[in-house]
């Protein structure tokens, strides 16, 4: 069949420019090439991110930051904020971290509210929370900008954020959110190959790891602060990674950040009135649907549309086109279409047609 075009979650589709950018040729990790490709993303890094902070590069899946910023900022007892697979899943992590966890769970397809944070926080038994921004799995953004303001009643409390689906995709400003560790991966909104993540950390986030003594090597806040502020990584980067950032940043910077956050924001909203006018009810509650992917119900309630979604995706592979058919215990109940990194009006439009076309044939 060739190459299947992503209208998954993630990865989701790479441009040529992009992977052209990638395979520049090796230089030394070391070098002062390398300096000065760190010092050229680094603006363009802070702008994205709305932080004057250094932003930090590490070669892993967005999980190996996830994991870090637990052994790294969690001394007494993080409450992790649950609502689908993968905020689930921060839950298990920090516990094989050794670290005392509790759960703030939520139904899959209801957000994360900042009134039930606060109920928890006001215990005194936390000084850290995890939040997913966006929640791939339910396709489910939380109120950020809300939850964020309790970072002034909590200040001993590290607020710790996945933005890993919506950074690039939706407006999040670091210093003025006053959160204390915001980390992303770069196969998701950003439009690059897996392998590569970004975060930034707030000197309240630096402090509190100076005071722990088991927070590891390759993960430490510390070491990347201190590399960063030489444009340098405590340990060999993936430089074709940071060229391809490097590029990236470029397109962003140069389409404007408020003309890509409201491109996303269009483009999420057509494939909701797509999959509405197909007789289709969304996964998540109103007002908290994903401004970069689209969770469709199927068959919610006995009075709604009912697919084979398994064959759907099979024929819309047959169209060269791949979508996601849920995910965990809601597989098969839902499908999930992304509509973000580079998509446009264009390539959606022609994503609908194809799924008219596939859905005719159920």
């Amino acid at each position: 069949m060739g190459h299947l075009k992503l209208h998954i979650p993630g990865p989701i589709e790479v441009s040529d420019k992009t992977f052209e950018a990638f395979r520049t040729p090796m230089i030394g990790h070391r070098s002062q090439d390398f300096k000065d490709l760190y010092t050229a993303v680094m603006p363009n890094l802070q702008a994205l991110l709305y932080t004057e902070r250094l932003v930090y590069l590490g070669t892993s899946s967005a999980w190996g930051i996830m994991e870090g910023a637990i052994r790294n900022l969690v001394a007494k007892r993080v409450l992790s904020c649950m609502k689908g697979a993968f905020s689930d899943k921060w839950l298990d992590v920090a516990k094989r971290c050794g670290k005392q966890a509790e759960a703030l769970q939520v139904d899959w397809g209801s957000p994360i509210l900042p009134e039930q944070i606060d109920e928890r926080l006001a215990t005194g038994n936390f000084d850290a929370v995890t939040l997913v921004h966006n929640e791939t799995s339910t396709g489910v953004m939380s109120p950020l900008a809300e939850i964020a303001l309790l970072k002034a009643k909590y200040p001993d409390v590290m607020f710790i954020v996945d933005s890993v689906s919506s950074l690039s995709g939706v407006k999040i400003e670091f210093d003025k959110l006053g959160i204390d560790l915001l980390l992303a991966g770069t196969q998701k909104a950003f439009a690059m190959p897996p392998g590569l993540s970004v975060f930034t950390a707030s000197q309240a986030a630096l402090d509190r790891a100076a005071t722990i003594g088991d927070r590891g090597y390759y993960f430490d806040l510390l070491e990347f602060q201190k590399n960063a502020e030489k444009r340098m990584t405590p340990s060999t980067p993936s430089i074709g990674h940071i060229y391809a950032l490097k590029s990236k940043l470029e397109d962003i910077l140069a389409e404007g950040l408020d003309a890509r956050f409201a491109r996303h924001a269009k483009l999420a909203q057509m494939t909701r009135d797509w999959a509405a006018g197909h007789g289709f009810t969304l996964f998540p509650e109103a007002g908290y649907e994903s401004q970069t992917l689209t969770c469709v119900n199927n068959g919610a309630k006995p009075s709604e549309r009912e697919i084979d979604v398994a064959k759907l995706q099979g024929l819309m592979k047959e169209r060269g086109i791949l979508i996601d058919s849920g995910y965990g215990r809601i597989k098969g109940k839902t499908f999930r279409l992304s509509s973000m990194g580079d998509e446009t009006e264009e390539t959606m439009q022609s994503l609908y047609g194809l799924l008219d076309e596939s859905l005719g044939q159920l």
